[in-house]
C-alpha cells in the first residue's frame, strides 16, 4: 500500500528534549527534598504525560501520593515552561528529513502526549520553518497514547486513510498507538528507546538516521 503522509512523535522523534525535561524535573524534586535522577535516566521515564513522569521519578512511597502528584504537576509545568528551550533541538538530520518531506509535499503531522500548549510553541519556536497539517499535544477529553483516538483524528483531518499513514517514534508507545490505529509504525534510534523496546511493541521497520524514511514511501 502507498504511503502518503506521515505523523511524527515530538520528544525523542524530532527534538532532543531530554536534558531540559530532566533538569525541570529534578529542580521540581529538590524543591520537595526528594532525590533527583541522572539525566540520562529520563529517557525511561517521559512519554507517557507529565502526571505520569511525575509518578515515576517520585520516591516509591510516594507514588500513591495523588495529591502531592498533583501539585508537582503543577511546579512541573511551571518550571518546564521557564526551562524548555535552553537545550532542546531538532536530532541531525531531521531539519533535512522536514525540508525534504516539505518538497515532496507529503502531509506531516505532530502528536505527543506533552501538554498541547508546550507542543504547539516548541514546534513553532524550533520547527517554525516548516509547516504541519496538525500539531497536537494533550488535550482535555482525548486520551493519551498509546489510544489510537488522537492518530485517527489527525488522519481524518488529513483525509488521508490510516493505512496510508506512517507513524514515526522512540518509543513503545508510540509503536503501540500505531498498531492500534492501522498504522505503519516506525521507530527510530536516535530518541530515548532502544530497539528491543520498539520491536516489542510492534514497529514494522526500525530507522538509524532521518533520511532512511523516504524509503518508506517509494
Amino acid at each position: 500500500m502507498k504511503r502518503r503522509a506521515i505523523i511524527f512523535d515530538l520528544d525523542g522523534t524530532l527534538l532532543d528534549t531530554l536534558q531540559d525535561l530532566g533538569e525541570a524535573m529534578n529542580a521540581v524534586l529538590d524543591e520537595h527534598n526528594f532525590p533527583g535522577h541522572p539525566v540520562s535516566d529520563y529517557r525511561f521515564f517521559v512519554g507517557e504525560g507529565m502526571e505520569d513522569l511525575v509518578r515515576k521519578v517520585l520516591p516509591e512511597q510516594e507514588k500513591g501520593n495523588e495529591a502531592l502528584i498533583e501539585k508537582m504537576v503543577e511546579k512541573m509545568r511551571k518550571e518546564y515552561c521557564r526551562r524548555w528551550s535552553r537545550h532542546s533541538r531538532p536530532y541531525p538530520g531531521v531539519p533535512e528529513m522536514l525540508e525534504r518531506l516539505e518538497g515532496c509535499a507529503l502531509p506531516k503531522a505532530v502528536l505527543s502526549n506533552k501538554p498541547h500548549h508546550f507542543v504547539e510553541e516548541m514546534v513553532k519556536k524550533l520547527l517554525g520553518t516548516w509547516s504541519f497539517a496538525v500539531v497536537q499535544g494533550a488535550l482535555p477529553g482525548i486520551p493519551l497514547k498509546p489510544d489510537p483516538a488522537a492518530a485517527l483524528e489527525i488522519a481524518r483531518e488529513m483525509k488521508i486513510p490510516p493505512g496510508e499513514i506512517i507513524l514515526a517514534g522512540d518509543s513503545g508507545i508510540d509503536m503501540q498507538t500505531a498498531e492500534s490505529a492501522g498504522m505503519y509504525g516506525a521507530g527510530v534510534l536516535w530518541g530515548f528507546r532502544d530497539a528491543d523496546e520498539l520491536l516489542a511493541a510492534g514497529a514494522r521497520t526500525l530507522l538509524s538516521h532521518p533520511r532512511e524514511l523516504f524509503e518508506l514511501f517509494k
